[in-house]
């Protein structure tokens, strides 16, 4: 029985999400999908980037990674809708919740991409082809929003086949279709090739996939190094990551969280790590435990998933402790790799016990307190009614 997976990617994924939000929650009419629309940074500061348009937008020449002037220079009449990454997270998690009604085995890649390993699922769903369909269509229908879906024998060969034509379509790219499908596209369009890479292939005369994958590979190496072993086995449709296992129930309290783009540097991994300190934290607390364990987890482009933990020698409820030791896990494990996954997790040791005393109980106790005030506001008035400062940089001041 040959491997099956799939590949789902959301279409223009922050847009859908809020035009589905806006005509099925809040009853617009109107459809941002199909308007001159696009997602964007702070307006009134004239400050931030394109990040995700209609396309309609594109067809102005809006294209995301755009500052907001650039945007508005090319299309005077862009509509500018302001990110609200709760509503991105809570349809995230949505999507993935109805993908793992028809497997166990669902990895999230990114806020709007997941693979399924669909292998042996044939007699529950039907061919791989008509499985995808409907549940293209289901999702479609329940959650108001469009995928895309590639189907292949491996998890690289269907996110090549989800980023073909869009929107709302299925494709499929098995090892048998790969000269004809994926060889001719330029170089640049195989997963892992950036510009950098692109240019440096194009110097060498080598333009499509199909000549990245019939090329010499010393000359591959002595000019991409190990990066040039990688992308020749891809352009090949070769990937040796693992078939996914069944999710692990984890004890204790955790978060994690698959970001919209690639964490790259410590301190934009910092701030992922303080806002994941503050979910475990809140969890501890309104539970009265506290954690006797943390361990940190990070995945990369490339799959390859790292976990870290460290035993307290003093278990804790507190925020910032928590984040201290979850960014020093974080600094020793991380080799600059970019990101799209970074995980806290605790082993909880005791309920209300197990506290030992320190020299100056006071601040502690201080820091405690603090947090349960926090706590309390925002179960009162919701989660954004306190932001600490370096949350709110992120989002360009917001």
């Amino acid at each position: 029985m040959k491997n099956i997976f799939f590949h789902v990617d959301v279409n223009s994924a922050y847009l859908s999400w809020e035009a589905a939000y806006r005509r099925y929650y809040l009853g617009d009419r109107k459809d941002l999908r199909f308007q001159k629309a696009a997602v964007g940074g702070d307006i009134a500061k004239r400050h931030g980037i394109i990040l995700a348009k209609s396309m309609a937008a594109g067809a102005c020449g809006v294209r995301t990674g755009d500052s907001i002037l650039e945007a508005r220079r090319k299309c005077p009449e862009l509509m500018i809708v302001p990110p609200d990454y709760e509503l991105y997270e809570r349809s995230s998690a949505m999507l993935v919740k109805l993908l793992k009604q028809y497997s166990p085995r669902v990895e999230q890649y990114s806020i709007d991409e997941a693979f399924m390993e669909m292998t042996g699922t044939e007699n529950l769903w039907g061919p791989p082809e008509k499985a995808a369909a409907a549940l293209k269509d289901r999702i479609r229908e329940e959650l108001g929003f469009t995928v895309n879906i590639g189907i292949s024998e491996n998890r690289l060969l269907a996110k090549m086949a989800g980023d073909f034509k869009k929107p709302d379509l299925v494709h499929t790219l098995f090892f048998r279709e790969v000269p004809q499908k994926m060889w001719p596209l330029p170089v640049e369009k195989l997963f892992f090739v950036g510009r950098a890479a692109g240019g440096k292939l194009r110097s060498l005369g080598i333009h499509t996939i199909g000549e990245l994958a019939a090329a010499d590979p010393e000359l591959l190496r002595s000019h991409l190094k190990k990066q040039g072993e990688w992308i020749q086995d891809f352009a090949n449709g070769k990937d040796c990551s693992p078939v996914l296992e069944p999710p692990v129930k984890q004890a204790g309290y955790g978060n994690s969280t698959t970001t919209a783009e690639d964490v790259t540097d410590p301190e934009a991994a910092g701030r992922v790590l303080l806002y994941l300190s503050e979910k475990v934290g809140a969890r501890l607390r309104a539970d009265g435990a506290k954690a006797a364990v943390v361990s940190v987890s990070i995945r990369d482009q490339n799959f390859r998933n790292i976990s870290r933990q460290r035993t307290l020698k003093r278990e804790t409820d507190i925020t910032g402790e928590i984040y201290q030791i979850s960014r020093g896990i974080f600094e020793q494990m991380w080799d600059g790799r970019p990101l799209r996954h970074l995980g806290i997790h605790t082993a909880a040791g005791s309920e209300e016990g197990g506290w030992q005393l320190e020299l100056f109980p006071g601040e502690e106790e201080k820091k405690r307190r603090m947090d349960q005030t926090v706590d309390c506001i925002r179960r009162r008035f919701g989660p954004d009614a306190l932001v600490r400062a370096s949350l709110m940089s992120r989002a360009g001041g917001r």
